[in-house]
């Protein structure tokens, strides 16, 4: 069983999920009462998506590959990003990291291929849905990524980075979703959603909605990882 090391803070809920997530798909596999070894390392999230905003990605690889090299001085042996923005610059990640990466968004396109969904919405922050990274790596396997309108993609990330990052699930803005989720898969004729922000599944918590599957890309990325992690 290889150390696992987590890049966590982005946002804190998230990384909590994670967390459980782990443990609990590690004691599944295993049927004892054993822990699997975890660090994480919690990183500073406004920080992040500052650099990201102001489109200073070289800057951004830089400060996330200070996250990993602080990981494996500690004794990790394989990481993975708690979150799905930071997936923006992975390949760079990947190029230059002193221990494996498990990339968020090969797992959830590998999913999806086993279940045979070929046209997938996409929600997560405005950095994610106007990001190529799920597109280009889903297009691989076949499988069409649209993003919701401008408009609709405005209200999820406000309410994504104004509540759900904070802990803030609220039940209008579960219902407000759920809105846009039904006339998003009405005029794209979807077979699902990809949850591609972390905290998205903790506001759901559902694996369908308006009879189309809802894509926790979070519990995808654990299950890949732990499979990883295991070998």
């Amino acid at each position: 069983m290889k150390t696992i090391g987590v890049v966590g803070g982005i946002a804190p809920g998230s990384t909590i999920e994670y967390y459980r997530l782990l443990v609990d798909t590690y004691r599944a596999r295993t049927q004892d009462n054993s822990y699997p070894p975890i660090i994480i390392n919690s990183i500073n999230m406004t920080k992040m998506l500052d650099l990201i905003g102001a489109n200073e990605l070289e800057q951004t690889v830089d400060y996330l590959l200070s996250a990993l090299q602080v990981l494996a001085a500690a004794g990790a042996e394989i990481s993975l990003f708690a979150s799905n923005t930071p997936h923006i610059v992975f390949d760079e990640l990947e190029r230059r990291s002193p221990i494996p990466l498990v990339s968020i968004v090969r797992a959830a396109s590998a999913h999806a291929r086993t279940r045979n969904l070929k046209r997938l919405g996409l929600f997560g922050t405005r950095f994610t849905m106007q990001g190529r990274f799920y597109p280009e790596v889903f297009l691989h396997d076949g499988i069409e990524v649209l993003r919701p309108t401008s408009a609709e993609q405005d209200y999820i990330h406000e309410k994504y980075m104004g509540e759900l990052v904070h802990g803030v699930f609220a039940a209008e803005t579960r219902t407000a979703l759920l809105g846009i989720i039904e006339r998003f898969k009405d005029r794209n004729s979807l077979d699902g959603i990809i949850l591609g922000g972390t905290e998205l599944p903790l506001l759901f918590r559902a694996d369908s909605a308006h009879a189309i599957p809802l894509l926790d890309t979070g519990r995808v990325h654990v299950e890949a990882v732990m499979a990883r992690a295991m070998e």
